[in-house]
């Protein structure tokens, strides 16, 4: 079958192993454009066309190349609602919300963004001002944005590891943020609460939290996708909370692959593809979905007293990795912290102390390493994949034991394993 690697497909055989496949049970792409449209005419709460005012300061955030979001039609409709409450486009600024992730470069901006491009500056992290705080944690906002009479934003409601799912206030909290919040958010203390889960947005601390940062941050506005393996599945606008909510819901209908308690597997497959697969801090997102999500679906001996001691559930992600560990704050951070490991137990142990914004991905990653083994195939650099305390193989097939069970999942980011009821 063809599993996801890079903006293409690589054939994978699994005779060799005995397969189960979990695809989502998808729904119905819709036409972003005219949906968009829709969504913007008929939002939860005001229009946005209604909230602003001619000679209104206007900040756009908008999602980096790191999110799948077709945010030049996103942005057309946001412009659309401005020019009908006269505002200038020389009062308009878009900022991409990069949080500490590389700058997009200027073809980067063009593609995403085409004929807006001009408007578009990338978030600086270290050029922040503070707006207030929430639990005792200043949030700080890009000069530009915090600077803004009116805050609207672009973004993806999609599973998301901690937030349950992306999209809302993150946009603007996260993206366009400084290190203050983005290094509380993704903490040892914040990480480890109960409730901060994959799929999950009511009782989410982490959820929570953004959710009230964005009352002080923003957006006032946003208008957000969601998606699956049939594309766009729909489009919200309006109140971010709200927006989260009602897109939230449909993509669990379209997502969820139900497993039950007693069905477990020696492999799991994990597809992923771009942009996520462009580096290794990314790319493991399809691993720490697979293992910390509602259900795990992976043979632990703990778990399990008749599974040999030495045995470990192994997760298998295929990915390109063009620009290897990745070149932002974060993405070298999260090299530094594994490529310096000795073990996934000690890194864990130590990180659980505290560590630099950015670092979080590897927090989560170790996590999952004390657990189980996780192989990178398909890679332009195995060696960084050897060096940070996983496993490079040349195929998917090289990384599978004959005849052991194994669960692929196509589109692991688009995939929510959850317990059977």
């Amino acid at each position: 079958m063809d599993l996801p690697l890079g903006d293409g497909t690589v054939s994978v055989s699994f005779d060799a192993v005995d397969a189960t496949v979990a695809r989502a049970p998808g729904g119905s792409g819709v036409d972003v454009p005219a949906a968009s449209q829709d969504a913007l005419a008929d939002p939860h709460g005001p229009r946005l066309s209604e909230r602003a005012n001619a000679n209104d300061d206007v900040a756009i955030v908008v999602t980096d190349g790191t999110r799948a979001v077709p945010t030049d039609v996103l942005l057309d409709g946001l412009l659309g609602e401005l020019d009908a409450a006269g505002v200038d486009r020389d009062r308009v600024t878009v900022v991409v919300g990069l949080g500490l992730h590389r700058p997009m470069t200027d073809d980067e901006l063009e593609a995403t963004l085409g004929e807006h491009a001009a408007l578009a500056r990338n978030h600086d992290p270290e050029d922040v001002v503070a707006v207030g705080e929430v639990d005792g944690v200043p949030i700080e906002l890009g000069r530009v944005v915090a600077d803004a009479d009116l805050v609207a934003a672009t973004g993806v409601v999609e599973p998301h590891q901690y937030a349950g799912f992306s999209g809302g206030a993150k946009t603007v909290v996260v993206g366009a943020g400084g290190e203050s919040q983005i290094g509380y958010t993704h903490g040892p203390d914040l990480l480890a609460r109960d409730g901060v889960r994959l799929g999950r947005v009511e009782n989410n601390p982490f959820r929570g939290f953004l959710d009230r940062a964005g009352d002080l941050a923003g957006p006032d506005f946003c208008v957000n996708v969601t998606k699956g393996p049939q594309g766009v599945l729909g489009v919200a606008a309006g109140d971010p909370r709200a927006v989260v909510r009602d897109l939230a819901a449909t993509a669990r209908n379209a997502l969820s692959v139900p497993i039950a308690d007693d069905e477990t597997y020696d492999a799991v497959v994990a597809g992923v593809g771009a942009p996520k697969d462009a580096n290794l801090y990314q790319a493991t997102r399809a691993a720490t979905y697979v293992a910390l999500g509602d259900r795990n679906p992976l043979v632990r001996p703990e778990a399990d007293a008749s599974v040999r001691a030495d045995s470990r559930g192994r997760i298998v992600v295929p990915a390109g990795l063009p620009e290897g560990a990745g070149d932002g704050t974060g993405e070298r951070r999260f090299h530094e912290w594994l490529s310096n490991a000795t073990d996934a137990d000690a890194l864990y142990e130590e990180m659980k102390q505290g560590y630099e914004p950015g670092a979080q991905r590897a927090f989560v990653v170790a996590r999952v390493l004390r657990d189980h083994d996780v192989h990178v195939t398909n890679s332009e650099h195995p060696d960084v994949v050897d060096d940070c305390l996983m496993h490079a193989a040349e195929t998917v097939e090289d990384a599978l034991d004959p005849g052991s069970d194994v669960l692929v999942v196509p589109d692991a980011l688009n995939t929510l394993l959850v317990r059977e009821r």
